[in-house]
């Protein structure tokens, strides 16, 4: 179980993204826009960061390239989330920092699929630090 965050303005999309993330089995920290989201990144360090692009003040590309230069934060994966499915889109959130990049509407497969491969490098660092216990 991990603590992913959720940067989400959209009440529907923050729904949705949450109880997927819940239903992963995770524990879910939401935050609205980008300013919360960062102060809930430094002070939570969670294991992941889903960053809706599109938000209001700054928004999420801005506020990916603030946690990536922080040192406290900057090895935390962070999954863009984004409406926009042009190359250049994606290619602006690589840019800023960001590890991934989902188009929405979200697919629950694809977003397990992202997730799981974001996340299995911690869980194999936990693994070999506790002696092997839960090796596959």
């Amino acid at each position: 179980m991990a603590k992913v965050l959720v940067i989400e303005d959209n009440p529907a999309n923050m729904k949705l993204t949450s109880l997927l993330v819940h239903r992963a089995g995770h524990v879910v920290l939401p935050a609205v826009d980008a300013e919360t989201g960062l102060r809930l990144a430094l002070a939570e360090q969670p294991a992941l960061i889903l960053m809706d692009i599109q938000l209001p003040g700054m928004d999420g590309l801005a506020a990916t390239a603030i946690l990536k230069e922080d040192p406290a934060t900057a090895a935390i994966p962070i999954i863009a989330l984004s409406a926009l499915a042009m190359k250049a889109d994606k290619e602006r959130s690589q840019t800023a920092g960001c590890d991934a990049y989902i188009v929405k509407p979200l697919r629950y497969k694809e977003l397990y699929e992202v997730m799981e491969h974001l996340l299995e490098p911690q869980s194999s660092a936990h693994q070999s630090t506790a002696g092997g216990l839960g090796e596959r």
